[in-house]
């Protein structure tokens, strides 16, 4: 059995919202997928040296390549991953794939965060894909992921001119339909904190009174 998913890391309030407000059959993937995605926010944005960054997204990259029961252990993260993600690494190779893009590119370019976010939302969506009442992600849910993966990122950035970019670039994604299936009512909040976070200049997601409303909304109605 995987460790309590509590004791994998400290989520932040939205997040942890975002799990509170999923199916049941989806609550433990996002949990874990979130743990690693700050895992790997804290190896690109705490190396110095790109290439020691590289070596370490690298042995993620590897590790998830073999099998479940050839991995080291004691790492709650990556045995939580075993746990509800395996046969489905991929997704999760292609966030490690993402978050590269941000090591390697500074000043962060246009392209290299428009891969960043390909990456970092084909695992979140990577977690409704063993959801039988869930279809394969459509045009609302590819924007929610999209517009999360950008604002969350932009509300770490602190070079204004980034920030900028960062926003434009997620905003470009638009359509008339918003709302999202029920089984992906974590994504729904996710991607609306996201996108109000985009348009209030990479802002934090929960900054001000308006964060609670989103998170209702979009809880409620689907976007």
């Amino acid at each position: 059995m995987p460790p309590p998913l509590e004791a994998l890391e400290t989520l932040p309030p939205e997040q942890r919202l975002a799990i509170t407000w999923s199916r049941a059959e989806a609550r433990d993937r996002l949990a874990s997928m979130l743990a690693f995605d700050g895992r790997l926010a804290r190896i690109v944005t705490r190396t110095r040296e790109p290439m020691l960054g590289q070596m370490r997204l690298a042995w993620w990259r590897d590790t998830l390549g073999l099998r479940v029961a050839a991995r080291p252990r004691g790492d709650v993260v990556l045995e939580a991953l075993g746990t509800f993600w395996e046969g489905r690494e991929a997704e999760l190779i292609a966030l490690v794939d993402g978050w590269e893009q941000v090591l390697h590119e500074k000043p962060l370019s246009e392209d290299a965060a428009g891969r960043f976010a390909e990456g970092r939302s084909a695992a979140l969506l990577g977690v409704y894909g063993g959801d039988p009442r869930s279809d394969r992600p459509g045009a609302a849910s590819r924007r929610a992921a999209w517009c999360w993966s950008l604002g969350d990122f932009a509300a770490r950035v602190s070079d204004p001119g980034e920030r900028a970019m960062l926003a434009k670039l997620g905003l470009a994604r638009s359509g008339p339909d918003r709302r999202l299936p029920r089984s992906e009512r974590g994504l729904a909040v996710l991607g609306s904190l996201g996108e109000r976070a985009l348009r209030r200049d990479g802002r934090p997601l929960m900054e001000g009174r308006g964060a609670a409303i989103a998170v209702m909304r979009a809880a409620i109605f689907g976007g």
